[in-house]
């Protein structure tokens, strides 16, 4: 992170709704979006488009890159892929139920603030936090003065986005979780991340915040 004051308005947003080869289970499956989710896009788009979005990134994952590249091509601006914003890995639980006895007891212990839990075979919420927020810096060091639109994913977003943040709570995302093409908007500096908004909703399920 450079040292200028100067901050980066990062405007990050879960991706649009998506669909996967098999539904119900846990997957690292990229998806692919749904005309909602298409909508839901589009929609996104005209409620940042006064805000000079002056770039465009995604998360290397599919449903991430075809959100960014749609909104990028409603902006005139072309989308990056960048590494580090992908989901977090579910490793040797891929296939089985969410609601997976093994799954829950990680998704808890992260969302209640331990992140040494891991999917047997993947990584812990604490790498987890470290790549995303690397990702987000790095972003917001390339745009310092300027308005940034990220399409990356609920679970990382939620785990990592209180916890970097100098004013929000850890535990924020057990009761405000964070609907597709909803922004949370960022100031980035050298004095860390500030949250401006979280608009997230009330009425649904805990698991709606790992997808």
């Amino acid at each position: 992170m450079s040292d200028l004051q100067c901050p980066a308005t990062m405007l990050v947003a879960r991706h649009g709704d998506a669909g996967y080869a098999v539904d119900g289970v846990l997957s690292e499956d990229d998806g692919t979006l749904t005309d909602k989710g298409r909508d839901q896009v589009r929609h996104l788009v005209e409620q940042v488009r006064s805000r000079r979005v002056a770039a465009v990134y995604s998360s290397q994952m599919g449903r991430a890159v075809e959100s960014a590249e749609l909104a990028a091509a409603q902006l005139g601006l072309r989308s990056l892929a960048v590494d580090g914003l992908q989901e977090f890995s579910v490793g040797d639980l891929g296939g089985v139920s969410f609601h997976h006895d093994r799954a829950q007891q990680v998704f808890d212990a992260w969302l209640h603030g331990d992140l040494a839990a891991a999917c047997p075979g993947a990584e812990d919420g604490h790498a987890v936090v470290k790549r995303f927020k690397g990702a987000i810096d790095e972003i917001a060091d390339r745009h310092r003065g300027e308005t940034v639109l990220v399409f990356t994913h609920g679970g990382a977003m939620s785990l990592t986005i209180p916890r970097c943040s100098v004013n929000l709570r850890n535990d924020l995302a057990l009761q405000r979780f964070l609907p597709s093409c909803v922004a949370v908007e960022i100031e980035v500096d050298a004095d860390g991340w500030r949250v401006v908004t979280w608009p997230g909703a009330t009425d649904q399920p805990t698991e709606q915040v790992t997808s």
